[in-house]
């Protein structure tokens, strides 16, 4: 089993992560700034922040697999950037690998088309943490070929306000947003964190984006 820890392991995209790892016997350690009122069994819960180098350090030296899902918006907004720049490059000379879960914006909607936060009825409030985690992956794609990691972008409808039931299934894409017959594109808490514990189980997307929809 692998050692796994999730910064921001107690909000919607962390959580289902960290259910999943817990289920499947994995050693699960949630890192959040502030500690949960009623905390995940088989989980080891610590408050911490992406963004205190002592804490990427005991991270990473506890840890097989370190996945990040905090949103640069609120007070991070600009800062989630800057943190999973520097751990990757802890990660890098620690050798542990690396996810990020980075949002549906930075997709592109068509072969050759535009990225979705391009086109007119993407929302203009989410266009600015859309456009810092596109630039965490234009920074990962940089990074040293040493560096094992993997960047999930979940469809566009994806979180809490519609978390959905468990369907024990879902369709892999690349860089291009997934989308059903009817043209909707979502996918459950649950499913995606199981496809996340798929990925880190039996890695198929290493140094690469992929994203996940029903």
């Amino acid at each position: 089993m692998a050692r796994i820890s999730v910064f921001g392991g107690t909000g919607y995209a962390g959580s289902n992560i960290v259910a999943q790892a817990a289920r499947r016997g994995h050693s699960v350690t949630s890192v959040s700034r502030s500690l949960p009122e009623q905390r995940a069994d088989g989980v080891d819960h610590v408050e911490g922040s992406l963004l205190d180098a002592d804490t990427r350090a005991k991270v990473l030296a506890d840890s097989d697999v370190v996945v990040v899902t905090v949103a640069p918006r609120g007070d991070m907004a600009g800062k989630v950037h800057p943190g999973i720049t520097a751990l990757a490059a802890d990660a890098d000379r620690a050798g542990v690998r690396i996810g990020v879960v980075g949002g549906a914006g930075s997709l592109h909607v068509a072969e050759g088309g535009p990225r979705l936060f391009d086109t007119p009825d993407f929302p203009a409030d989410y266009k600015p943490e859309s456009l810092e985690m596109a630039a965490v992956l234009d920074d990962l794609r940089a990074t040293p070929e040493g560096l094992d990691w993997f960047y999930l972008s979940p469809p566009a409808a994806f979180g809490g306000f519609a978390p959905g039931k468990a369907r024990g299934t879902y369709r892999v894409g690349g860089d291009l947003l997934l989308t059903d017959e009817e043209g909707n594109s979502f996918i459950g808490g649950a499913d995606f964190g199981t496809a996340v514990l798929d990925e880190i189980e039996q890695p198929a997307h290493r140094r690469a984006r992929f994203t996940v929809a029903y």
